[in-house]
């Protein structure tokens, strides 16, 4: 079972390089750094089952998450691409798309972390600048905490000693136990639709309108989705 991951939220401009690159290194190569060390003896043995727990940002990329969504797009691809060589040799393959588990991820996510480096902005849900110089804000958003802070320690702390919901364990525990596990599943069926709307529409214009009208007009309810 792959489950290692970082967060990272906020506007790109806060974010950086080094961060990302970081990011990138535990979310994705971890996962590909494991499968390396398993996948030889299970070719030998012509048997196992590699369970990789991904996001349901693996599937749909939410505002403010650009990097964090990026680093399981690249775990869906690997999975994707490993799964139809894997079987060949009786290796079953399966990616759970979670949703937010409300763990010490949460808070101690890389992008919580880099407010206090050189990009950091004095508010760093609000980083865009209109021609007067004033600070425009882009709202709350998904995964954002009003009232962050500036980079100078006053940021939330991590709130640990949550975990997973017991429905969330329950389901992936069934996905290892089963005799004939699924490629794909979700924990929460409230993100299905989600996954099906980004396909509904090739062009992409049906995804990016709806997700607009959520994030910034009725983020409330999206909000109240993703408890």
């Amino acid at each position: 079972v792959s489950n290692a991951g970082v967060g990272m939220a906020g506007p790109l401009e806060c974010q950086s390089l080094a961060a990302m690159q970081s990011l990138m290194d535990t979310n994705f190569f971890g996962l590909v750094r494991l499968v390396k060390e398993v996948l030889p003896d299970m070719k030998r043995r012509r048997g196992g089952h590699i369970v990789v727990i991904s996001s349901i940002m693996g599937l749909q990329g939410i505002v403010f998450n650009d990097i964090y969504a990026a680093s399981k797009f690249a775990v869906e691809g690997f999975c994707e691409s490993l799964v139809v060589q894997a079987l060949r040799f009786n290796v079953a393959m399966g990616i759970g798309n979670e949703k937010k588990m409300g763990s010490e991820w949460e808070g101690d996510g890389v992008g919580m972390r880099n407010r206090r480096d050189g990009n950091r902005v004095g508010h760093w849900m609000q980083v865009g600048w209109n021609r007067d110089g004033k600070v425009e804000g882009y709202g709350m958003g998904i995964g954002l905490r009003k009232g962050a802070g500036d980079g100078n320690g006053d940021e939330e702390r991590p709130r640990s000693g949550r975990g997973p919901s017991r429905p969330a364990v329950q389901h992936t525990l069934r996905v290892i136990e089963a005799a004939r596990p699924p490629f794909r599943h979700q924990t929460n069926v409230a993100y299905t639709p989600m996954a099906a709307l980004k396909h509904a529409d090739p062009s992409g214009a049906l995804m990016t309108d709806a997700f607009y009208k959520l994030v910034f007009k009725y983020d409330a309810v999206l909000r109240l989705s993703l408890r």
